[in-house]
């Protein structure tokens, strides 16, 4: 009798197979943590797939998403995220191409080409595009910003905005009645990058702005000559979709 009842006793609790699958389970789970730990992570990006999974999945109560937006169930977040990783990959290709460029004709040292949080940023020395204290575009630069103009043109790139931005140093100029101060220098720089790149590569007018900063958006300290001749500068920056104009 004593085994009987030991054998009925055996038969409680949960199938054998259970066992097996639950440490199936946690492995695989473990799996993942590690690699969500090695991974990095675009809290962008991160905080959209949440919101799809929220919304679609039926997570929430009546199966409504986060913010409450339509985007979500449109594809699956085709409309976002793949836009924005196909965007950032477009830029990749064009800072290659512009590297190149440089590369070829040995202007590594005098033009600087990052892929920022608000697009992709062309910074181009004071020395490529003008003399000192001067505003007119020399002869020699223009090649280099019809290479600009035909890239900013490509079909990927046709919705994009673009700014133009002057910068000086902190040394006031030498006053005079064109140029009395370093703002007037700084925004007749960018407006005639910006009226070349209209004129000459016909890029659309719609597309562009300038903008003077003077003294006052410095990339080093103004303390010596190295540094200042950093901040006399003119910046091309092609905007992201999220920064661009409306």
């Amino acid at each position: 009798m004593a085994k009987r009842k030991k054998s009925e006793e055996a038969k409680g609790g949960s199938p054998e197979w259970m066992t097996t699958f639950s440490d199936l389970m946690t492995l695989l789970l473990c799996f993942f943590v590690l690699l969500f730990a090695f991974s990095t992570i675009d809290q962008r990006k991160f905080t959209a797939v949440m919101k799809s999974f929220q919304g679609s999945a039926g997570v929430l109560h009546a199966g409504k998403t986060i913010d409450g937006s339509e985007y979500i169930n449109k594809g699956l977040n085709e409309d976002k995220l793949t836009k924005q990783l196909r965007e950032i990959e477009n830029f990749r290709v064009m800072e290659e191409k512009i590297n190149n460029y440089l590369i070829e004709n040995e202007m590594e040292n005098e033009i600087f080409v990052e892929l920022e949080s608000r697009g992709l940023l062309i910074r181009l020395n004071e020395n490529v595009l003008f003399g000192s204290g001067e505003a007119e575009l020399k002869e020699n630069s223009k090649e280099t910003l019809r290479f600009l103009g035909d890239i900013i043109k490509q079909e990927e790139f046709k919705s994009k905005y673009i700014t133009v931005e002057g910068h000086t140093d902190s040394d006031p100029i030498i006053r005079s009645k064109k140029y009395p101060t370093n703002w007037e220098l700084s925004i007749a720089r960018a407006s005639n990058v910006v009226r070349f790149l209209i004129e000459d590569t016909y890029v659309e007018p719609k597309r562009l702005s300038a903008s003077g900063y003077s003294q006052y958006h410095p990339v080093a300290p103004n303390d010596t000559m190295e540094n200042k001749a950093k901040n006399r500068r003119v910046d091309i920056l092609i905007l992201r979709s999220d920064f661009s104009q409306s």
